[in-house]
């Protein structure tokens, strides 16, 4: 039970690191930085937390399997979709890791691969915050839980924020902004939609691809408080 809950806690908290990396990348050094708050010390945040960011990751993959209760392998840990539990929310918790771990791996060599390859591994790593967020509302277990939702929404509210303040800059073309709002109004609309008949539903384990004899099995008390 110890590991149970610690690869969960170790889930939310990797979740709240991701959004505040997410919130100061949106939101831009330049535009931030102030007299009080120089670039050189957001630049420190924005590296600290991501680093732990990728620490509290692999506490949550490490847990998830030594916890023993899921049949998840090391493969389904880096290979989407291929896992016999939950394919398809695991998967997008497999892509989430590969994305953060090309991050890190093209930071460390930033200087062999060059500043254009690093640059589109780091855009291509803002894909890292929705992949893990919708993982961790599929995947999970505790959405039920209203602190779990809660949490969730509040790091999406703040991701939100700054993506309309980054959006507010003269720079941004009227195009741009309109696309943008127009995709976070969609998505808005479809998380209203999914999570009721989803995630929070009745019956989300087994939907979600819970194979059958995990729901009746040695953890079967657990499950069914926390699988309903």
């Amino acid at each position: 039970m110890a590991l149970w809950y610690l690869t969960r806690a170790a889930g939310a908290v990797t979740l709240v690191l991701l959004t505040l990396t997410l919130v100061l990348g949106v939101l831009n050094v330049e535009r931030v930085a102030s007299a009080r708050f120089p670039r050189f010390v957001i630049d420190g945040w924005h590296r600290t937390i991501s680093l732990l960011a990728c620490v509290l990751l692999a506490l949550h993959v490490g847990t998830t399997l030594l916890d023993g209760y899921a049949p998840v392998r090391i493969v389904d840990a880096v290979v989407p979709f291929i896992s016999a539990y939950r394919p398809l929310w695991l998967g997008l918790g497999a892509l989430a890791l590969d994305l953060l771990v090309a991050v890190a791996v093209t930071s460390l060599l930033r200087a062999r691969v060059g500043i254009r390859a690093w640059r589109a591994v780091h855009w291509a790593a803002y894909a890292c915050w929705p992949l893990a967020f919708v993982h961790g509302l599929g995947t999970g277990s505790d959405v039920r839980a209203g602190w779990v939702t809660w949490l969730a929404l509040g790091c999406a509210v703040a991701v939100v924020v700054a993506i309309v303040a980054r959006l507010a800059d003269r720079d941004v073309t009227p195009g741009v902004r309109a696309g943008a709002l127009t995709a976070l109004v969609a998505a808005a609309i479809g998380l209203g939609t999914w999570l009721p008949a989803g995630p929070m539903a009745k019956g989300w384990a087994k939907k979600a691809g819970t194979p059958a004899a995990l729901l009746g099995g040695r953890h079967a008390t657990t499950a069914r408080r926390t699988h309903r």
